[in-house]
């Protein structure tokens, strides 16, 4: 017990009447600190008890000895809490995030059943964002995939058109590799941008393919048709693809106050539209190729 805090307090309430609002308020009657600044002090204290004249001594009502207990005393969902402050100086989020999630899983069984360990603050924030984006990614493409669908009715090529994708999230882990840039929110919302250009100069190189395709144009086959949209359509890609990469350079390079901030976006989007590019200039047409045997459905009627 810490003498500077005792207080010593009535056992049995006392309430005070105020005749004017008609309130009862509790009387509290508490001993001085100057007088309990000892156990000796603390156990001269009287103490009232109903039905005897004079008052005891409040060492023989009750027993006092030392203890240790926090200096400050913090609550999370009611429940009383330790926090343990973890901080990240010359490394990333991610890789302490893993470390702590080891000695956690090494402490899980070693504590009462009545404890918990919960890792909690900017680590959480990330594991939540990254999954949101991750399910963003995802319900995108399909959603693009589903639109695409609906456009060409047909369900091949669409399918054509995504297989620049995978060059596209492959160009963004090189390019935070290279870089040694971790994966963070900035770089997902790069993964977003170049998906959404590579998907666009895919549409661009398909659609001209099936329109090789038709009678009056033609009616070049499979392989012809992607031949001549690859050579024809060149010129467009590149220019969309390098107007993109010039733009997202300065970014990329983390100049200025607060650059580094934003670098991880324009990184990602060099590397996506660098792989996706030669993907929609060789792969897909590649792909159209080998999967596009037959014309298009409104080509036949």
């Amino acid at each position: 017990m810490d003498f500077g805090e005792a207080q010593g307090g009535t056992t049995t309430p006392n309430y005070w009447l105020n005749y004017k609002n008609g309130l009862s308020y509790q009387v509290i009657s508490q001993t001085p600190q100057y007088r309990v600044m000892s156990f000796d002090e603390l156990q001269r204290t009287p103490a009232a008890i109903a039905g005897q004249t004079s008052p005891q001594l409040l060492s023989n009502l009750a027993d006092f000895h030392r203890t240790t207990t926090p200096l400050s005393l913090n609550h999370y969902n009611v429940q009383p809490i330790f926090d343990v402050y973890a901080g990240v100086q010359g490394t990333d989020l991610g890789s302490v995030s893993k470390q702590v999630t080891k000695i956690v899983a090494k402490y899980k069984s070693q504590i009462a059943k009545a404890s918990s360990i919960v890792v909690r603050g900017q680590v959480q924030s990330m594991n939540q964002a990254f999954f949101d984006l991750g399910l963003g990614i995802s319900f995108a493409v399909l959603l693009v995939y589903f639109l695409m669908v609906v456009n060409f009715q047909s369900w091949m090529d669409p399918l054509i058109i995504l297989m620049a994708l995978p060059g596209a999230l492959a160009g963004i882990l090189w390019a935070l590799f290279v870089t040694r840039t971790t994966i963070s929110v900035p770089a997902l919302m790069g993964c977003i941008m170049a998906i959404g250009v590579a998907t666009s100069n895919s549409i661009l190189m398909i659609t001209f393919a099936n329109e090789q395709r038709r009678p009056g144009l033609g009616g070049h086959d499979s392989h012809t048709a992607a031949l001549t949209a690859g050579r024809t359509r060149l010129r467009p890609v590149l220019m969309t693809a390098l107007a993109m990469l010039l733009g997202m350079l300065p970014m990329s390079l983390g100049l200025g106050a607060g650059g580094e901030q934003n670098a991880p976006l324009g990184r990602a989007v060099i590397g996506g539209l660098m792989f996706a590019t030669l993907y929609t200039l060789f792969f897909v047409p590649v792909t159209y190729s080998l999967m596009r045997r037959r014309p298009p459905r409104e080509l036949n009627e």
